[in-house]
């Protein structure tokens, strides 16, 4: 009987050093939202090794159409992507972007 409680109880501590969970994986973010904003995952890759290659980025920038930047505004603004979803982009940007000038 003896040896079966100590059996049972190093089972116990096997398992809780196995199975233990620490803060340290818990405090990153990745572990809830796995994904991140489309404008920061653009952040880290490079247009190209081109000398002209950042340059042309910036000019495809500026030349975007104007639906293209009012979608990419609304995609930022959670509520405003929720409600493109149900009505469209253009009538979500008209919601929550509209007034504004």
């Amino acid at each position: 009987m003896r040896t079966l409680i100590i059996l049972m109880l190093l089972a116990v501590l096997v398992m809780a050093a196995t199975c233990y969970e620490s803060y340290e994986s818990m405090e990153s973010h990745e572990y809830l939202n796995p994904f991140i904003n489309r404008r920061r995952a653009n952040g880290f890759i490079q247009a190209g090794m081109r000398p002209g290659a950042i340059s042309q980025e910036r000019i495809r920038e500026r030349s975007k159409m104007p639906q293209e930047r009012q979608r990419e505004i609304c995609e930022d603004y959670y509520p405003c992507e929720l409600y493109a979803f149900h009505h469209g982009y253009a009538a979500a940007y008209r919601h929550y972007f509209g007034t504004r000038r």
